[in-house]
């Protein structure tokens, strides 16, 4: 497998030199989303420089985002052209639901029936049992373009319903409590246990125009 190292100058070439499709620029949700607009949200850090930065190799901490980053440049690998790549591209408003290491862990077994003791174990048996392009399309699940949705937004936000970057895709958010910072992402998927906000890991990247939230669980965009 490519190692991040490897892989680094293609996100840096991608990032600002493809246009983004349609499909990105689309509204943040059907059901209105006010956007953050504070003067501080017009840094152009991407996330994608955000998730590379913390090393090149999968590792032992399971609360981070090793296996999500090397699934993004993996579909960046495979398919260039990939909606995808607006993760590397600093000036396009989005927002993103980040699934740590142990959410992936859950998924493998889940899909799998089988326990991965290390990261790089669960993203080789993810690849394996569902291939590139569904991967795709569970990163893109995980987007919500041309909206920066702060934790304050979102905790004001119940019941809205979230257009994601997946074309006919939307996620629900439930606030059970403001107050703990409670919140569900409610997903396609009517057997699985949904997502929680991380309140751990709230407004990574704050201060730009891609921001990121921590989330529990790795959503699925159909009945896994």
């Amino acid at each position: 497998m490519m190692k991040k190292r490897h892989l680094v100058p293609l996100t840096a070439a991608l990032a600002g030199a493809l246009a983004v499709p349609a499909a990105l620029a689309a509204p943040a949700s059907a059901v209105t989303v006010t956007r953050a607009t504070a003067a501080s949200d017009t840094g152009t850090t991407s996330l994608a420089e955000v998730l590379l930065a913390d090393g090149d190799e999968f590792d032992g901490n399971w609360q981070d985002y090793d296996i999500l980053t090397q699934a993004v440049l993996a579909v960046l690998a495979a398919k260039p052209d990939s909606p995808v790549k607006v993760l590397t591209q600093g000036d396009v408003a989005l927002t993103a639901f980040l699934p740590s290491d142990r959410a992936f862990q859950g998924l493998a077994k889940d899909l799998t029936k089988r326990g991965y003791g290390t990261e790089q174990k669960v993203f080789d048996a993810l690849v394996a049992a569902v291939g590139v392009d569904t991967i795709e399309q569970v990163l893109l699940y995980h987007v919500i373009p041309g909206a920066t949705i702060d934790s304050k937004t979102a905790l004001k936000s119940d019941n809205a319903v979230l257009t994601t970057a997946l074309p006919g895709a939307t996620i629900k958010v439930d606030v059970l409590s403001r107050f703990l910072k409670l919140v569900q992402l409610k997903d396609a998927d009517p057997n699985d246990v949904n997502a929680f906000l991380n309140y751990r890991a709230l407004d990574i990247n704050k201060g730009n125009a891609q921001i990121a939230h921590g989330v529990t669980s790795v959503m699925r965009p159909a009945d896994l």
